[in-house]
């Protein structure tokens, strides 16, 4: 082969590297030919599907021969119903990570710039650099955001600003008084994107809510997903809430059938179970003090989070931890990706794969 295809692409692609997922369960078991293995590496709803879900899903599969609703209608209409926004202010996304795509896809180009937090999500720098934008990265503050230096970075390039509240990997969440400081400052040509993919977990009211600030700044964009409180990963479906000519924009280079019928009856469903919801926050708020009470007990610090998941850090590399916990059928998270080199990212499981997670931690911490 004569032809470099990488050299072909275009600059920005020519440098990334493929997103790494958490690893699957099943490749852990060809690769140490063990079984019984937990996963707590992607924030996943440890609970199961909704009953509401299943129930949608059986009912969605004889139409397996038809195309999806490409619009979304039904459950654009449910979510503009709970959340007291128009339809044609919603986007719908093969989760919200298509969505944070197309707002990049849509608005960043070459010579532009996208601002985003040190140790924010890994989407972020990805599609920024594949449209050939620059990344402007500001230093976190206490592993979190910190709005004002994102606020004194804007310049006459900026185009984005990426936000996630809470934070991932981090778990850390800013309050209404922060955000209002900020938002304040922020020109209206330039977007904010406030990822809340985890918002549904947040019990504090201090805690802001995007949505309450759509009609004030049309320059603001809200993504959420129903993959993580809402249980279904698996189906992969997001979106985002916007000013409606925004919204126009991002339909233009959404894919015809992002979304697909499995997933919109699913998400519609799902929306309207309050119990099952409930019962994601309750078991995520005992697992993460379950986890917390462990770290302590262990001599470990941790972050506080706000997320269903919850970043842990040692004195040596979190990769060797990482590994030496595989070995115990434990799957957890290294974050070394986001220049946290001694840290691990444990997601929150059932109480009973969470004791497992802090016995294997210790076995592994004893061996060290």
């Amino acid at each position: 082969m004569t032809c470099d295809y990488i050299a072909l692409a275009t600059t920005g692609v020519q440098g990334l590297t493929p997103y790494v997922p958490g690893k699957p369960i099943d490749e852990l078991e060809r690769e140490l030919g063990i079984s019984n293995i937990i996963k707590l590496a992607s924030n996943e709803n440890p609970l199961g599907p909704s009953p509401k879900v299943l129930q949608a899903l059986d009912q969605v599969k004889a139409d397996l021969t038809r195309y999806p609703d490409g619009n979304g209608f039904r459950l654009k209409q449910a979510l503009a119903a709970k959340l007291g926004v128009k339809a044609d202010t919603i986007t719908l996304g093969n989760g919200s990570n298509d969505v944070l795509d197309l707002i990049a896809r849509a608005y960043l180009s070459a010579g532009d710039e996208a601002i985003f937090s040190q140790y924010a999500f890994a989407v972020y720098p990805i599609s920024t650099q594949a449209c050939g934008a620059t990344a402007v990265v500001t230093p976190a503050k206490d592993w979190g955001h910190d709005l004002a230096a994102m606020a004194s970075a804007i310049t006459d390039k900026t185009k984005l600003i990426f936000i996630a509240n809470p934070n991932n990997p981090t778990g850390t969440s800013f309050g209404r008084q922060e955000w209002e400081r900020f938002i304040s400052k922020v020109p209206e040509h330039v977007l904010v994107v406030l990822d809340e993919a985890y918002i549904e977990y947040v019990e504090n009211d201090a805690v802001l809510n995007g949505v309450d600030y759509l009609n004030q700044y049309p320059n603001l964009i809200v993504t959420r997903t129903f993959s993580k409180a809402y249980g279904l990963a698996a189906l992969r479906v997001g979106y985002g809430l916007s000013h409606p000519q925004v919204a126009n924009v991002l339909n233009r280079v959404r894919q015809p059938f992002n979304v697909d019928s499995f997933a919109l009856a699913a998400a519609t469903a799902v929306l309207d179970d309050e119990s099952y919801l409930q019962r994601s926050r309750d078991l995520n708020r005992q697992g993460l003090q379950q986890f917390e009470e462990g770290f302590r007990s262990l001599g470990l610090e941790y972050i506080p989070s706000a997320g269903n998941f919850i970043t842990v850090h040692f004195e040596q590399q979190g990769t060797a931890v990482y590994q030496k916990l595989l070995l115990e059928g434990v799957i957890t998270r290294p974050v070394a990706n986001y220049g946290m080199a001694n840290s691990l990212r444990i997601s929150v499981g059932l109480p009973e794969e969470n004791r497992r997670c802090l016995d294997a931690l210790a076995k592994v911490l004893a061996q060290c």
